[in-house]
């Protein structure tokens, strides 16, 4: 949530926690843009008038490659239209001062929707070796880090130079090994991790790497019902 507005954010985590749903906040347009260039978030609630630059953070949030699909809720105050919040990018728009219930008829409605949002970008712990081209380029040898649905963070033992579009493939750790072929987009790096989100996953490499993803929920679950044996 980015706001400066005490009453809109106790109104908020009352109803986030509520529903045993965490919140991390900015009081500042700047700080918040920072955390989403470097994050992915399920869902982001923007105090549109009420923050210098507020309005322009929807825009921001719809245009970043790792937040580019996230839930927005706006949050108006006279000087911003719903129309206009809507045309930078908002899915929902809530006017102040907000109505308890509207607020949680806006809620029952939008955290389902970052619940399914979570479940395509969680990430598996997963280390494995991953071959990465650029479109031009040679082989790029590095690691698996975690992986999810919708991409993959991988690390290095050289400085990240890949950028843009990229190929990649690595081995699935099934009964009986498949290689996973797919395009994706590096949306994130720093000196020797980059992170990145599939475009486009070969046809033959789907199913099987949606029933690893079954594998490694699972895997979780138990390590969660059971701590003390993780």
């Amino acid at each position: 949530m980015v706001s400066c507005d005490s009453s809109l954010l106790t109104q908020f985590k009352l109803g986030l926690n509520a529903r045993s749903v965490p919140l991390d906040f900015r009081r500042d347009s700047v700080s918040g843009i920072e955390l989403l260039s470097r994050r992915h978030l399920d869902g982001v609630f923007i105090d549109c008038d009420d923050v210098v630059g507020g309005v322009e953070t929807v825009a921001k949030v719809r245009s970043s490659p790792s937040n580019r699909e996230t839930l927005i809720v706006a949050v108006v105050n006279g000087l911003t239209s719903v129309e206009t919040a809507l045309n930078l990018g908002a899915n929902f728009v809530l006017g102040k001062p907000i109505h308890e219930g509207r607020l949680r008829g806006v809620l029952d409605i939008v955290l389902p929707k970052m619940e399914r949002e979570h479940r395509r970008y969680f990430r598996y712990e997963a280390d494995l070796p991953v071959r990465l081209w650029e479109p031009e380029g040679q082989p790029f040898s590095a690691k698996v880090k975690n992986v999810s649905e919708g991409g993959l963070a991988v690390k290095t033992d050289a400085l990240v130079r890949l950028e843009g579009l990229v190929r990649l493939q690595f081995e699935l750790p099934c009964i009986e090994p498949q290689a996973f072929h797919a395009k994706a987009q590096v949306v994130w790096k720093d000196s020797f991790e980059m992170g990145l989100r599939f475009l486009r996953v070969e046809k033959d490499s789907g199913a099987a790497f949606q029933s690893w993803l079954r594998v490694l929920e699972s895997q979780s679950q138990v390590r969660e019902s059971n701590p003390t044996h993780s």
